[in-house]
């Protein structure tokens, strides 16, 4: 009899703190599901050796575990005003508001922010794969600069997310374009020089690759000819030219 009535009075108390501990078991659950999936969908190997993933292992996780422990907070903090609406509707229904009203956003920057991080990463290292082959110290700025815009623009969309005006962050970003183009163009002008040079040289073929050409006081035979540059090999010396070179100092067809 006790028993039942201390329920009874209780009643409220006892059903708020089931709605948390099952709250607590499915958000775990849920977390445990989520990053399975993750991995299941290579989502681990995608991130591998970006920055993102390096400093999760900093704080002792990773990036899949950080985005399905998300998954298990939300489920969290529903149970929790589910127990509170339990305890007092009224506090509950504006906590519901504020949280309903709230917390997806929070959830998306999230997820967009870590997704733009990731694929900053992925831009750098796309772009300097594409420019290997460029020999030119200037070419290091291109790959960085791709990898920045993505997280600006991954930046300006979380923060939009979350209700904050970003008028003057495009106004930025713009101008930080525009800054990059005239720093790129600035810094690159060999590399966009040597690219028209090697346009002109693989339209006109005026030397084919085993040809024997003087370019100044580099001699040797046409070992490639690319849009940047033109390799000339001799004796185990192999010069790297500069296509714009090429054009700008002339070169010498030397026929045996």
């Amino acid at each position: 009899m006790e028993v039942s009535q201390f329920v009874a009075e209780n009643y409220d108390y006892i059903l708020a703190a089931v709605i948390v501990a099952l709250g607590f078991v499915t958000g775990v659950l849920a977390r445990r599901m989520n990053e399975r999936v993750m991995e299941a969908l290579g989502v681990g190997d995608a991130v591998e050796g970006t920055s993102v993933e390096r400093t999760a292992r900093d704080f002792g996780t990773t990036t899949t575990a950080f985005v399905a422990r998300i998954s298990g907070w939300v489920i969290y903090g529903v149970a929790i005003v589910l127990a509170v609406r339990v305890v007092n509707p009224l506090l509950a229904t504006a906590l519901w508001v504020q949280v309903t009203g709230y917390l997806p956003n929070v959830v998306i920057a999230l997820v967009v922010l870590v997704v733009g991080l990731i694929a900053g990463d992925k831009a750098e290292l796309a772009v300097s794969e594409r420019l290997r082959g460029v020999k030119l110290p200037e070419i290091g700025v291109i790959p960085v600069a791709a990898r920045y815009s993505v997280v600006f623009v991954a930046a300006l969309v979380a923060l939009s997310q979350l209700g904050v005006a970003t008028t003057a962050l495009v106004v930025a970003f713009a101008a930080y374009l525009a800054a990059g183009i005239v720093l790129t163009v600035v810094a690159t002008r060999d590399l966009l020089a040597a690219g028209a040079a090697g346009l002109y040289l693989l339209l006109t073929e005026p030397y084919g690759i085993g040809d024997t050409i003087r370019v100044e006081d580099m001699e040797g035979f046409v070992q490639e000819v690319d849009v940047f540059v033109t390799r000339i090999e001799d004796d185990g010396t192999e010069y790297v030219v500069p296509n714009h070179l090429v054009l700008r100092s002339g070169v010498v067809r030397v026929i045996d």
